[in-house]
């Protein structure tokens, strides 16, 4: 398997790591930050109407399964279907920064962190 990349730019908005995901590796998604397409996540547009890099940055809840544009339907099924757990990369990118977030991650070769029990 190839290296995955270390880089603070490939931290998605809401917890995950892009740069091991198979669909950024393939080339076919650009990652989080770059993928102009992903209108439709609100995490992202909330990240980006407040200048955060991450949900990390966000003052106003300090779990992140607190903010409604965080935790939905949406991010529930895809945390079942990926089992991830977003809120606890967001909670690491918080103790760790963002370099040590992403050297973490591609260390562990997850984009994920991965669900408790799994």
């Amino acid at each position: 398997m190839k290296e995955i990349k270390i880089g603070k730019d490939l931290v998605a908005f809401c917890g995950l790591y892009c740069a091991a995901c198979g669909s950024y590796r393939k080339g076919r998604c650009p990652g989080c930050h770059k993928n102009a397409k992903a209108k439709w996540c609100k995490v992202r547009s909330c990240c980006l109407e407040n200048s955060f890099i991450t949900c990390a940055d966000c003052k106003e809840s300090a779990d992140p399964n607190q903010c409604r544009k965080f935790n939905n339907i949406f991010s529930k099924a895809m945390a079942f279907i990926f089992k991830s757990d977003r809120r606890a990369g967001v909670l690491k990118i918080r103790e760790l920064g963002l370099e040590g977030f992403a050297r973490h991650m591609a260390e562990q070769k997850r984009h994920s962190m991965p669900r408790r029990g799994t």
